[in-house]
């Protein structure tokens, strides 16, 4: 999942010191040198380094952890920069003597030194990356300052030989300039990719301040310097790119710790840029003869094979953290990535208002495929399941295996479409999977979570908790529906499944009942199976006094089933409470049929025992003849001899005497217990 950062919205805080330093460029280019024009550019200058520090205090304010130090380092920086303005606009304009050497230059000296402990906040590294960044810093300030020495800083030395104040203020700006590029550039070069637009921004402000701050020390050292020089605009650019840092830091998510730390392609050649115009420039301008032509030939050389090398490392580290992100049987993303991609959604959603939402599921029975099957075949069925799934997913959705047959989707996306999207995953289930010459009918228990827009506080791990919830909760109700996660879960009871029926044992074995089970779900899904009913005779009068409700299901191969083909794969995988309630939606529509005809017959149906004495039963039961004005008084409810316990008060007062119980010839049921129950025939 390729999740890019939000562009930020142009603001005014970034629009008017951009136009203030247009402006300011416009004025030194049409007047340079005029009275007017150095007050305006001192005024403009202060303005902006101002504005920087202050922006730079909100993002302080706005983060947290090494991220809120870095900027408070920053804002720190950029505040001294603007008492050295102050000082220098005092100085310059109403005490009229020259600001260099002034109490200013103490001040801007500070500005590069706490830059520079800014920077080096800034990165989130494991620690043997950290003698990688010292030996880049190094390299970057040593070559830097080679060829600001040949270009410049050798005429500032000259010039200011005999005077040790300035010399020292002329090389100190330059130098300590060139130790807080340095480490942004070693830092850039390690930078994770959330941090990388704030960390190249200030990069750039930085090189900017550089450039401007030794031309300023070679002018000055040639006595040509004055304010409202064109120079000027540099120190004007490299304020509001400091604003633009600031204002963007604001609006990027704080960094995450990434599962496994690859280095970025930036990192292998950004080092290595300073070293290479440090061997071609420099000996182009200070050596002569063959030197001239050979040296920048063995420099580049060295660096491109270095370059080379260590891309290479990165494509050998870059497959072994692809490995170690992916599920190693189905290719998809593994548990580490997941839970990475959604502590990074959400802290987009709290930045952008976006739909985040965790699509739990996993495969009903699989553990029947493993044990009948094999575990080759079981993981050929998930390799198969998991291409379904992701075949589901849309661009940017990230889909992961969590361990065994249990996946997971992460959707985020401006509107919630979750819903649409985790329908589409069960329909994706309806087609038999085709595995090492076996049909096999799989059945996805599915649940959703959507981060809800009031719970800020909400976390990764609680949102994964909830999509578990709600695909439990599809588990218990075996239908093939998506459960969306809502509060009542939390407290719902783990149901008992119950049905209608006789159990037995299936005569089937391995792949036949593998196969049959996911027919079983799809004919009670479809409601195929009927619902036929014996009669019960009086033996004096030879009339009908009663029928019970017996089981069938039509197979469209093997014909007409009865219960015992298939009633212990519904008691054994939790299907017993569907087809209860199928049995009595059943049972209640032929009744009143008989009923409008006159003829009113009571119904026997037979109760699962596990069923017949959870708490909701009654109520469960009731709530099907009430949905079809059924008299309870009409009913027979039969517990099977095996099933029978002396549980009481298990329906309420509309239903006494309407409980019968089986018995036989080696029944061990005591007399006792059946008084304590509410029976009314045996």
């Amino acid at each position: 999942m390729g999740i890019g950062g939000h562009r930020p919205r142009a603001r005014p805080s970034i629009i008017i010191p951009a136009g203030l330093a247009a402006l300011l460029a416009v004025v030194l280019v049409l007047d340079e040198g005029s009275a007017v024009v150095r007050v305006v550019d001192d005024l403009a200058v202060l303005a902006l380094s101002t504005w920087a520090a202050v922006c730079s205090g909100l993002a302080a304010r706005a983060t947290r952890g090494r991220i809120r130090t870095a900027w408070t380092f920053m804002a720190a920086g950029l505040a001294a920069w603007a008492v050295g303005d102050l000082i220098w606009l005092v100085t310059e304009n109403v005490l009229h003597v020259s600001p260099f050497p002034s109490p200013a230059d103490l001040f801007y000296l500070l500005f590069p030194l706490l830059a520079a402990l800014a920077m080096a906040q800034f990165p989130a590294v494991l620690r043997q990356s950290r003698l990688r960044i010292v030996l880049d810093g190094a390299t970057v300030a040593l070559c830097v300052f080679l060829l600001l020495w040949i270009i410049w800083l050798q005429d500032v030395y000259d010039a200011y030989r005999e005077d040790g104040l300035a010399l020292g203020l002329a090389l100190a700006y330059p130098m300590a300039d060139v130790l807080g590029l340095s480490i942004a550039v070693a830092v850039l070069a390690r930078a994770p990719a959330r941090q990388r637009a704030v960390l190249s921004l200030l990069t750039l402000a930085l090189l900017l301040t550089t450039l401007t701050d030794s031309a300023f020390a070679y002018l000055v050292a040639g006595d040509r310097y004055a304010t409202g020089n064109l120079i000027d605009i540099g120190w004007a650019a490299a304020l509001v790119v400091f604003t633009a840092a600031a204002v963007r830091s604001r609006t990027t998510p704080p960094p995450v710790a990434p599962p496994v730390t690859v280095p970025s392609n930036s990192s292998l050649w950004v080092p290595y840029v300073p070293l290479l115009l440090a061997g071609t420039v420099g000996p182009a301008l200070v050596m002569t003869g063959l030197e001239r032509i050979i040296v920048p030939f063995i420099t580049t050389a060295v660096c491109v094979r270095q370059a080379v090398a260590a891309w290479e490392n990165r494509r050998l580290l870059l497959a072994a953290a692809d490995q170690a992100l992916r599920d190693p049987l189905t290719g998809l993303a593994n548990q580490a990535l997941f839970h990475d991609r959604l502590a990074h959604a959400m802290m987009l959603k709290l930045r952008d208002d976006r739909s985040v939402a965790v699509v739990s599921l996993d495969l009903d029975d699989f553990k029947l495929v493993n044990d009948s099957l094999g575990h080759p075949t079981a993981d050929s069925l998930l390799v198969h399941a998991g291409q379904r799934v992701a075949d589901c997913a849309r661009p940017g959705d990230t889909v992961a295996r969590l361990g065994g047959d249990e996946f997971s989707l992460l959707l985020e996306s401006e509107v919630d479409d979750s819903h649409l999207v985790a329908q589409r995953v069960i329909e994706a289930f309806n087609k038999p999977f085709d595995v090492d010459g076996h049909n096999i009918l799989m059945n996805p228990s599915v649940g959703v979570a959507v981060a809800p827009a009031d719970e800020p506080e909400l976390t990764p791990e609680a949102l994964i908790t909830r999509s578990e919830m709600a695909m439990h909760a599809a588990k218990r109700s075996r239908s093939s529906r998506v459960h969306t996660f809502s509060a009542d879960m939390v407290t719902d009871p783990d149901a008992t499944g119950s049905a209608a029926g006789d159990l037995g044992q299936a005569p089937f074995d391995g792949a036949a009942q593998v196969r049959l089970l996911g027919e079983l779900r799809r004919a009670i899904d479809a409601g195929v199976f009927k619902v036929v009913y014996q009669p019960k005779f009086d033996l004096k009068t030879g009339r009908v006094v009663g029928v019970e409700a017996l089981l069938r299901w039509p197979h469209p191969e093997l014909g007409m089933l009865r219960p015992d083909a298939y009633m212990s794969l519904v008691r054994e995988h939790g299907l017993m409470r569907p087809v209860t309630d199928m049995v009595l939606d059943k049972v209640v529509n032929d009744a009143n049929r008989w009923m409008a005809r006159g003829a009113q017959i009571p119904v026997a149906v037979n109760l699962f025992a596990p069923f017949r004495v959870t708490p909701g039963c009654p109520t469960h039961c009731v709530g099907h003849w009430n949905a079809a004005d059924f008299p309870p008084s009409a009913s027979r409810w039969k517990s099977p001899k095996t099933w029978f316990s002396p549980t009481s008060a298990w329906l309420p007062r509309c239903c006494e005497g309407c409980v019968a119980r089986e018995s036989g010839s080696r029944s061990t049921t005591s007399a006792a217990v059946i008084r304590r129950c509410p029976t009314s025939a045996i």
